[in-house]
């Protein structure tokens, strides 16, 4: 009986010993060095791929756009100065590092870089979305859970999406002229720049879009402001007090501008 059952035994092993073998061959060798060149990819997009990485690229995404409106905000106010001031301005904007580089050239590199700021910011808050819904599926279960959330962060979506409807707006109407008249009278020459601002701005329903969309800008900039901050890791809450100040302080400034240009027109003080 024992040498039966050491006979099978022994076909069991060889058969299965076969199959493994054959399974091996039809899967081809798996080496280490195979392994580690699939896997192997570029440290920054390793580093996109986590939530990490992504909280990393709306925060230094979203310090680029911040800098940007920051310092367009400061160069409109030239439009109190007069129609020869800021039409110089637009002017010298288009001659940085002339002759060293053509005319208007460094001006369109930092256009473009502001786009992929733009594009990298918008794709790493749509893909934390996704994420986030995909660790809770189950939204929150209670008004109380609901409430944790302030109306700033819970409307960042919604408010970024007016913004970025306004910024496609803003361009059509100052930069490329497309809907600069409609509904004005005039014609729109690119280089006059204050006559085209306060022609835009001279319609009710424009004015009314742009200062619903900077106060909407101002809600943004006061959630993301504060955001940047505990993205990077800077979360103390020793340092909350003046962050909190900071924030509010930056997007009041931009939004108190920005407001104020549609305001100065309408009430004829910019004309």
């Amino acid at each position: 009986m024992s040498v039966v059952w050491g006979l099978t035994t022994s076909v069991g092993l060889a058969d299965m010993a076969q199959v493994i073998t054959k399974s091996n061959r039809s899967r081809g060798p798996v080496t280490g060095t195979a392994l580690a060149s699939r896997e192997k990819r570029p440290f920054l997009i390793d580093l996109y791929s986590t939530a990490v990485g992504k909280k990393f690229a709306m925060a230094i995404s979203g310090i680029a756009l911040m800098g940007f409106v920051l310092f367009h905000m400061i160069g409109n106010l030239k439009m109190y100065l007069g129609a020869a001031e800021l039409n110089n301005y637009a002017e010298f904007l288009k001659r940085l590092l002339y002759p060293l580089a053509p005319k208007g050239a460094v001006l369109w590199v930092f256009r473009g870089g502001l786009l992929a700021m733009l594009a990298l910011h918008l794709h790493a808050a749509w893909s934390l979305t996704v994420l986030n819904r995909r660790a809770r599926p189950v939204r929150y279960q209670s008004p109380r859970d609901y409430e944790v959330a302030n109306f700033a962060s819970r409307t960042m979506r919604y408010s970024g999406l007016i913004v970025l409807a306004f910024l496609a707006w803003h361009l059509l109407d100052l930069t490329f002229g497309v809907v600069n008249t409609v509904g004005a009278d005039g014609t729109f020459v690119r280089s006059e720049v204050y006559a085209n601002v306060v022609r835009s701005l001279g319609r009710w329903p424009v004015a009314l879009f742009y200062v619903l969309a900077n106060l909407l800008l101002g809600i943004h900039l006061r959630h993301g402001a504060w955001s940047i901050f505990q993205s990077l890791g800077w979360n103390n809450p020793r340092f909350n007090s003046w962050r909190g100040a900071f924030a509010t302080a930056f997007a009041a400034i931009v939004v108190v501008g920005n407001i104020s240009f549609p305001l100065a027109v309408l009430a004829g003080i910019v004309s």
